[in-house]
């Protein structure tokens, strides 16, 4: 497998032990912004559900116990990074639960093909242009009526979420996360075509879980 060719950020290098320092980064807090995800997705049996920049796939291996494969429900996790997806396969592939190698600004989905999208600390690791193709592509493959649930770095809440963000943004080069950090996401998903979505809760100060659904 290769990884994928892509103008935004891939963590081929990172896979090895994504399981064991993500949950360090969030301070404890990856179970409860999971729960909340799954929370907020609404999954129903025979839902089809799309996690975009899914990593080693845990949140997909997570919906994926919601779900009925014999009623057509399946999670399917895409990455751009072959190595993330070539851990998600060995740890987390079931009947229910599936994942590609595969870029958000291009997923190779058919129209209205999703009932639910979600998204956990994908965005700030792309550019704005990609933020936004990404976001089409999301109107695109989700069924009207779908939700669309986002987890990911938004504006400072307080000076532990200001000194997190600032720190991870110059730390490692990170324009990106400047975009995060200015609060370009909700209008983003706007302006995509989705309801105005709701900011549901804040996490340390600098994560941000977002709702929203196609009309």
């Amino acid at each position: 497998m290769k990884t994928i060719q892509t103008w935004g950020r891939t963590l081929d290098i990172a896979a090895p032990v994504y399981d064991f320092t993500e949950p360090l980064v969030l301070f404890g807090k990856q179970k409860q912004i999971n729960q909340l995800l799954l929370d907020l997705l609404e999954i129903k049996p025979g839902h089809r559900i799309l996690d975009i920049g899914c990593g080693t796939g845990l949140v997909a291996e997570l919906i994926s116990k919601k779900l009925d494969a014999d009623a057509g429900g399946m999670a399917v996790g895409i990455d751009a990074a072959s190595k993330m997806i070539a851990a998600a396969r060995k740890k987390r592939q079931s009947k229910s639960c599936n994942f590609e190698i595969m870029a958000g600004e291009n997923l190779l989905f058919e129209d209205k093909s999703f009932d639910s999208i979600v998204s956990s600390f994908f965005f700030h690791h792309i550019d704005l242009d990609l933020k936004t193709k990404t976001l089409e592509e999301s109107f695109r493959v989700l069924k009207p009526g779908g939700r669309l649930v986002i987890a990911d770095m938004h504006t400072p809440t307080n000076l532990l979420g200001a000194m997190t963000s600032y720190f991870a943004r110059w730390i490692f080069i990170q324009p990106e996360i400047g975009e995060n950090i200015r609060g370009v996401l909700p209008g983003l998903i706007e302006k995509s075509g989705f309801v105005k979505p709701e900011l549901v809760k804040t996490f340390l100060g600098y994560v941000a879980v977002f709702s929203s659904r196609k009309p």
